[in-house]
């Protein structure tokens, strides 16, 4: 496979109630268009959100979807049925499974300004599960993995889709087996041969990316 870019700016800017946003994947499954890309295993959406500030989505629910959160800047309160209250800050990840129960949540920005958050769906492979849910100190210099795995482990809730998140050391490289995609999320490095920074969404087969700085950030998905 040919690797190829998505680059987040060049893409409309969105959004509802109190937040904008940037669609880059809405697979088709969910009625993606044709400005975005479709996703890989059951991974069907990521959208680059900033909220206003004291912004909020307002209440709303998901069913048989699992959502996954990842705060790069500022504050994120969840409010809802799950985990009710539960704040989030820059380098903190949750995973949300709304199973066959479901649940409802409002997601808040309790500051006087702006902060970013990605949001990623994953469509579960077992209907019918019971809600679960998630959540992670992402550790620098570390690859987290915070989705995806066998029934076995608890760490994560279970997939053959894995999500990873990345806060690299300046010249720190990770490498996978495989069909990819992977969205930058900080800083830049040089990726299967490619320069790539912030809001760039990369595709491709064997993923090799070596951190050009301090502070580079990236999510990765694959499956296995």
């Amino acid at each position: 496979m040919t690797t190829e870019i998505l680059h987040r700016d060049d893409l409309p800017l969105g959004g509802f109630a109190g937040l904008k946003e940037h669609r880059l994947v809405m697979d088709h499954r969910v009625g993606g268009g044709n400005n975005t890309w479709d996703g890989l295993g059951n991974f069907v959406y990521l959208a680059d959100a900033r909220y206003l500030p004291k912004g909020d989505t307002r209440m709303h629910a998901h069913k048989e979807i699992d959502v996954i959160s990842v705060v790069l800047e500022g504050k994120l309160v969840h409010e809802g049925s799950m985990e009710h209250g539960r704040s989030m800050i820059a380098g903190q990840a949750q995973a949300q499974r709304a199973g066959g129960e479901g649940f409802s949540h409002n997601e808040i920005n309790p500051e006087n300004a702006r902060n970013r958050m990605i949001q990623l769906w994953v469509l579960p492979e077992t209907p019918g599960e019971p809600v679960s849910y998630k959540f992670y100190d992402l550790k620098k210099g570390k690859i987290n993995r915070i989705y995806g795995g066998p029934k076995e482990q608890h760490d994560t809730l279970d997939s053959h889709t894995i999500m990873e998140v990345g806060l690299l050391d300046a010249a720190q490289s990770v490498s996978r087996d495989g069909d990819f995609l992977a969205y930058i999320t900080g800083g830049g490095g040089h990726m299967n041969g490619l320069d790539v920074t912030d809001g760039d969404l990369v595709r491709g087969t064997g993923l090799n990316f070596q951190a050009s700085n301090e502070g580079a950030q990236l999510i990765i998905v694959t499956t296995e």
